[in-house]
């Protein structure tokens, strides 16, 4: 793992993603998925798991049955015909996701695989291969590939439910707000940092729908610079998260959109809380880091980690 080399992967974002816009312009990678599918299984750990679950939710709003689960679970849904299993791992070597996935590999369920190693064990057991297209991550760290990993299962959502969304236009937007944030770091980034620089760690909130921004948020804080982050759904915040407030120097992220964002923030400005909201003004937060296009919330659920992606690349960097 590399600090600099991480900064340059955050910094090849737009260019990855307007690529990756321009093959689905051209093909739909799921085109060979079997019809009369009845269920979609996603498997994976980390970065790869918090994709899924929000991919898994949108699906089950769509009236698609589907579940996301960790690959290290020890048993969960069982190989069945009509079943669409996805395993999903950058590297295609990860244990867990290469174990899970066995116990599908002899049928009678279609294995999908999501990858960017397109010659990893994962690939050779699929029984259809998804290139995630991220380029290599020379610092070590999924970034580049977790935001690919939305963006296909956006485009596997597009496929399974007929709507014939146009994710390619979706992932341009994306790659415009990810530019102008980076274009503009110098503006948001050293004060930012400096709010969120406390003794006790970083914490980060996010509607249920955009989930995986508090979750891959919190990792990077934890993978680069090693700093004390968890993440926290921003309605079960008030249940399981306020008390924290009480008694920590509390600093936190906020990826405003749910209901219940009022509900939190109560508490926030009650207690003096240190909150920087990302990508819309809210009541109470101590700042605001605005980007082009934040008021799309797909384009949000694509773009807003890189905010804690650079400031933990900069912390990351200072020690």
């Amino acid at each position: 793992m590399n600090s600099e080399l991480y900064l340059s992967d955050l910094e090849a974002k737009p260019g990855a993603l307007r690529s990756l816009a321009a093959v689905l312009r051209e093909e739909n990678p799921f085109a060979a998925l079997p019809q009369g599918l009845t269920r979609v299984l996603f498997l994976g750990m980390g970065s790869s798991r918090y994709a899924a679950g929000v991919a898994a939710l949108r699906l089950r709003a769509a009236g698609i049955d589907a579940y996301a689960d960790y690959a290290s679970a020890a048993a969960t849904y069982p190989a069945t015909e009509g079943t669409l299993v996805v395993p999903i791992s950058a590297t295609g070597t990860s244990r867990e996701t290469l174990d899970a996935t066995e116990r599908y590999a002899a049928g009678p369920s279609f294995l999908a695989a999501l990858t960017n190693s397109p010659d990893s064990p994962l690939a050779q057991a699929a029984d259809l291969v998804v290139g995630m297209r991220a380029g290599e991550e020379r610092g070590g760290v999924a970034c580049r590939t977790f935001q690919h990993t939305l963006a296909l299962l956006l485009a596997l959502e597009a496929h399974l439910t007929g709507t014939g969304r146009d994710v390619a236009g979706l992932l341009e937007r994306a790659a415009e707000a990810t530019e102008d944030l980076l274009d503009r770091r110098d503006e948001w980034l050293p004060p930012t940092m400096e709010l969120l620089d406390g003794e006790h760690g970083v914490y980060t909130i996010a509607p249920a729908e955009r989930l995986s921004s508090a979750e891959q948020s919190a990792l990077m804080f934890r993978e680069g610079p090693r700093r004390p982050a968890d993440a926290c759904e921003s309605g079960d915040w008030s249940h399981v998260d306020v008390y924290l407030t009480k008694t920590l120097d509390y600093r936190a992220v906020l990826f405003p959109g749910s209901r219940y964002d009022g509900q939190a923030m109560e508490w926030v400005r009650e207690r003096g809380s240190t909150v920087v909201a990302v990508g819309a003004e809210v009541k109470g937060a101590t700042a605001a880091v605005r980007y082009v296009h934040d008021s799309e919330p797909d384009v949000a659920l694509l773009t807003e980690t890189l905010v804690a992606e650079l400031v933990a690349a900069s912390w990351w960097s200072a020690s």
